[in-house]
């Protein structure tokens, strides 16, 4: 009898082992028929072309150049032997006219430096960076010329102005 038992056991052991996933299996075989694999061909390579850089004994784009003044310099050129005023050590952006003031038939604009300070100029004076000489004082603005030089050395005119800023 326990023999019986015993082959009765294995039987059922072998039976139910032999069906286990079988539909997936199946699944898996019937998945991959229809498909292809496809992989596209490389792109061809242009072969290698070297490059001669001749460009050594032009100047570099990436450092400043100093300007090197025409030989004339231009018509404009500033005199450079006059003493500098105050005011020219700020650029012109930096400086604010606050006021206007009379005195004596003379009219002068207040300029507030980034400093604070307070200054008073009036017509001949110069202020900014670029030889600004002050051409009209009024109510409002101040009017005056600039000299600049441009990257061929060459001194030109502009026209520039400071008008009045009320303080917050």
């Amino acid at each position: 009898m326990k023999k019986i038992a015993t082959v009765l056991i294995v039987l059922t052991l072998a039976g139910c082992s032999a069906g286990e996933n079988d539909d997936l299996k199946q699944f898996v075989l019937d998945s991959g028929k229809n498909l292809r694999g496809k992989v596209e061909a490389l792109p061809e390579m242009a072969p290698y072309k070297a490059f001669v850089y001749n460009a050594f004994d032009l100047s570099d784009p990436f450092k400043p150049r100093k300007l090197k003044p025409s030989a004339s310099g231009g018509a404009f050129e500033p005199d450079m032997t006059r003493p500098k005023e105050p005011l020219e050590a700020f650029s012109l952006e930096s400086l604010k006219m606050v006021g206007m003031l009379k005195q004596k038939n003379e009219i002068y604009a207040v300029i507030k430096t980034p400093e604070n300070t307070i200054y008073r100029v009036r017509v001949g004076n110069y202020l900014g960076q670029n030889f600004g000489k002050v051409l009209v004082v009024s109510d409002t603005e101040v009017k005056l010329k600039e000299t600049v030089q441009d990257s061929a050395g060459d001194w030109s005119e502009r026209d520039s102005s400071l008008i009045l800023q009320q303080e917050q």
